[in-house]
């Protein structure tokens, strides 16, 4: 649940530092190492039932009170938090994740005026809103900056469309599950949740109902396929997945919730750190991950959080070595590495080492966070911070061209040209940034 800056939450879910965030008209993302991978883990086997290639499939969380989920700017499923919460099981989970499959499978993909699919996730909210992302002066509470005001959520401009496309991708879905050995059964409850709210007048429907209508034909076909079907099951530990995702997430947004729980359960426990970290308690969430630590010391996430407590409680340099842990636990996650580099660059011990450490593990960062702004915004630190100025210019650019933000991104990468080598691959890159942007950059 870490939150790295505006833009990036890191690691533990929904934490501060760890967890990305960026404000697009109260529009917030969520970014957490544990929630992102536990995802592809349960989705992974229908993403090859669809034929699609798993690491090219993005999980996108949008904190919002609304419930809904969509496709959008080539293969990233948009999950709200409250239909993650709303979800009782991974059987749901994954039947909601199952439907959105069906929608990228069948082609059914929302693309603002660009093909957005090379953007970060930022960006392509922010097409889809109608707003400009913020790349310079960045500050801790403006992720995105409102460029068209107007937009009601993400939804309505952009859903309606699809919504005679909802039973083709119910189809598509119920092959995928049935075809992984996954089960029917928990498309069909969490459907059955819904069915009631079409009775009500709209304003007090949820988005998801009104952009994913309930007729009674897709409730039908979603029975006949659990009653004609195989069973499916769950895989062991998907529940427990499903338990902390959904603990975490409620310990970061409702603190007072999820400490109102009273379980003894490792999801429960892990939930409570986060809540009271939240609630600014850090001693008394830095007792529970010591021990969740002690009971699985092998674990990376729970290395991560307690790294997110010690550096958003100003202890930075008690944070290194967690976070230290948790890479070497998890050397997959680009999140967690971007967290790490964040804090070796805070440290004001062996400054000047950190800072190449923190360069190796950024660089190491992107070949799993390709479209993340923030890790270049922090090698632009880092860089400069070590006087290569023109190698600065060049992160600049690459976040700027991430977040499309043209002009930004032209200005710094012909910058970084006259910096930089002549011959050498950064330059080239330059140049490349460049050639991309040609004229449209310069006007952007």
């Amino acid at each position: 649940m870490s939150f790295i800056r505006k833009f990036l939450f890191c690691v533990v879910l929904l934490c501060c530092v760890g967890t990305a965030r960026a404000y697009a008209d109260g529009v917030t993302i969520l970014r957490d190492a544990e929630t992102e991978h536990d995802l592809k883990i349960m989705a992974t086997p229908l993403f090859k039932q669809a034929g699609l290639v798993p690491g090219n499939v993005r999980f996108i969380i949008v904190e919002s009170d609304q419930m809904n989920s969509f496709v959008a700017g080539g293969q990233n499923i948009f999950l709200y938090t409250t239909l993650i919460l709303d979800t009782a099981n991974a059987a749901e989970l994954i039947g909601v994740i199952a439907h959105e499959t069906g929608h990228i499978a069948d082609g059914h993909l929302l693309r603002g005026a660009m093909d957005a699919s090379h953007l970060s996730a930022e960006a392509i909210l922010a097409d889809l809103l109608g707003v400009v992302v913020g790349v310079a002066g960045r500050s801790p509470d403006a992720g995105i900056a409102i460029g068209m005001g107007g937009n009601n959520m993400l939804t309505r401009n952009y859903l309606q469309y699809r919504r005679t496309l909802e039973g083709s991708a119910d189809r598509a879905g119920i092959r995928f599950l049935q075809g992984a050995g996954l089960p029917v059964t928990g498309f069909l409850s969490f459907m059955k949740k819904l069915q009631s709210q079409e009775l009500l007048p709209e304003s007090e429907q949820s988005a998801y109902v009104q952009d994913h209508p309930l007729t009674q034909d897709r409730i039908d076909a979603l029975q006949h396929a659990v009653d004609t079907g195989p069973p499916g099951k769950i895989p062991p530990g998907w529940n427990e997945m499903h338990a902390r995702i959904v603990a975490k997430l409620r310990g970061y947004l409702y603190p007072n919730r999820e400490l109102a729980i009273h379980d003894n359960s490792l999801a429960t426990r892990y939930g409570h750190a986060v809540a009271w970290f939240r609630d600014d308690r850090p001693n008394k969430a830095l007792d529970i991950m010591a021990s969740l630590i002690r009971e699985k010391p092998d674990d990376p996430f729970f290395r991560e959080l307690k790294g997110q407590i010690l550096y958003e409680n100003g202890h930075i340099e008690k944070s290194i070595p967690p976070y230290a842990e948790a890479v070497k636990l998890a050397p997959w996650s680009g999140l967690i590495r971007i967290e790490y580099a964040q804090s070796l660059l805070q440290s004001h011990e062996d400054v000047k080492q950190r800072e190449v450490e923190a360069i190796r593990q950024l660089n190491l960062s992107l070949e799993t966070e390709k479209q993340n702004p923030e890790a270049r915004y922090l090698l632009a630190i880092a860089y400069g911070k070590l006087g290569d100025i023109g190698q600065s210019r060049l992160q600049l650019a690459e976040e700027a061209l991430l977040e499309n933000n043209k002009s930004f991104a032209h200005r710094e990468a012909a910058l970084a040209k006259m910096l930089l080598q002549k011959g050498t691959p950064s330059y080239q890159r330059a140049e490349d940034i460049l050639d991309l942007l040609g004229h449209e950059g310069k006007k952007g």
